[in-house]
């Protein structure tokens, strides 16, 4: 390690105990932020003295790490992460240079399961060559900071061309992993749980992206979709289809908004948080854990744990209401927790914040394609909206004719009006800044711890 790269994670150290101990912030960026300002080639000076898994896509990267890490930590394994979703190059390098790797219990190489930004791939796997690269998903996200979404993919593309040692565990349902030139193998897992004798000839809605076959940009047919794009997809003009699985959820048995049960091949699993998309995310922790030889024993109380995830369905108590934070920041992610919240059997009330920041995305446009008229279908009672872009979330809504409780652009006001609502159960939907913005205007209100 060079002196600069040296000074560089002390500065990073410093700052990091300074922000927790004195500032009690979380301390993931800005460590690395600085870091970088004294030695931009600090990254490439971190010592590998673990395995490196990297997840990217659109959705689900959060959750996916998170699952990850508890099924690795079940197995045995010593685990680096970066749990709050920092995933850029700052916040990685913070995570890299602030956390002290333990060894093992099984006596095996630790792992740094790192949450990587899409734009950031090509850069975190130069620097740190990983073992695997795990794909969650392609989806139209962000149009100003990643273009389509097969621009998206090249930028995965040109990081996985970084380290073509690495495996790629990709989801077999999305059409566009099977795009790319790369020397890598490939491991697939995907959904089989539906009968031959079951199966149909579908299109895809009209309005779907990524639904195009990669050898000759045909519109690709289903014999059955999951949700979005993703699903069992053929081609009518060539011999082109979804590659088989080696793991796959082969039944669905009950989804709620809090749980969900369904089988991995014979074994039955329950994870503690609702929606079809987190079975995805739930599938490629199993697959990854399998690939590093844990135990579906492990796997199966790795993923009964009852652990929060920042940001995503956080349950906290606001007097006496119950609610649960949702992260929204895309049309298929949004249409996805309205599915969700289509399967609770209970009246409950919403709020959706919606911020236009970078980290959110700086074009709100995305919240016409978002299929709010849907929730007409569930057991909303009460609505209402805020965040820095309130204006254009409640026009939105106003269009999808709902009748808004009250708009409140001042987080400080939402754990109020939250009071209000006239269900026990509250929703509240926000895109990443606004999401962050309302922890901590809760924690404040000693709603929510301040660590």
């Amino acid at each position: 390690m060079t002196i600069k790269s040296a000074l560089a994670k002390a500065t990073a150290r410093v700052s990091h105990f300074t922000l927790q101990k004195i500032f009690h912030r979380g301390g993931t960026a800005l460590p690395g932020k600085l870091a970088i300002k004294v030695d931009p080639n600090v990254l490439d000076q971190v010592q590998t003295d673990f395995d490196l898994v990297i997840v990217t896509g659109t959705n689900g990267k959060t959750l996916t790490t998170a699952l990850i890490t508890r099924v690795l930590t079940a197995g045995g394994y010593a685990v680096l992460t970066n749990p709050s979703g920092s995933n850029m190059v700052q916040g990685i390098t913070g995570t890299l240079l602030t956390t002290k790797v333990a060894p093992s219990k099984n006596g095996r190489k630790p792992v740094a399961v790192l949450e990587v930004d899409e734009a950031n791939v090509q850069r975190i796997a130069a620097a740190l060559k990983p073992r695997y690269f795990v794909l969650t998903n392609i989806f139209r996200d962000q149009l100003d900071r990643y273009g389509e979404i097969y621009t998206t993919y090249d930028k995965i593309v040109a990081g996985i061309k970084e380290a073509p040692a690495a495996k790629v565990l990709t989801n077999a349902d999305s059409p566009i992993f099977a795009r790319g030139d790369f020397p890598n193998e490939r491991i697939y897992y995907g959904f089989n749980h539906v009968a031959a004798d079951e199966f149909q000839d579908l299109k895809a809605p009209t309005n779907t992206d990524g639904i195009l076959s990669p050898t000759d940009n045909a519109v690709l047919h289903y014999s059955y979709i999951t949700y979005a794009n993703l699903g069992r997809y053929f081609s009518v003009s060539d011999g082109f289809k979804r590659p088989e699985p080696k793991y796959a959820v082969t039944a669905l048995d009950e989804l709620r908004p809090q749980f969900s049960v369904f089988h991995i091949e014979q074994t039955p699993f329950r994870i503690e948080i609702g929606g079809l998309y987190n079975i995805y995310n739930a599938l490629a922790a199993y697959a990854l854990g399998r690939e590093f030889a844990v135990p579906d024993s492990a796997i199966k109380q790795a993923f009964e744990q009852n652990e929060q995830v920042f940001g995503r369905q956080e349950s906290i108590r606001v007097g006496d209401k119950v609610v649960t934070l949702l992260l929204i920041k895309n049309p298929v992610g949004t249409n996805s927790v309205i599915d969700m919240m289509a399967t609770d059997p209970e009246p409950f009330s919403l709020v959706t914040l919606l911020n236009a920041n970078y980290a959110d995305g700086i074009d709100t446009s995305w919240i016409w394609d978002a299929e709010f008229e849907k929730l007409h279908e569930t057991n909303l009672a009460w609505i209402a909206t805020g965040g820095e872009r309130y204006r254009d979330i409640t026009v939105r809504l106003k269009m999808a004719n709902y009748d808004l409780a009250g708009t409140y652009p001042n987080p400080q006001a939402i754990a109020e009006a939250i009071q209000d609502a006239p269900t026990q159960k509250v929703y509240l939907a926000a895109t990443y800044t606004a999401m962050l913005q309302i922890r901590e205007a809760f924690k404040k209100q000693g709603y929510l711890k301040a660590d």
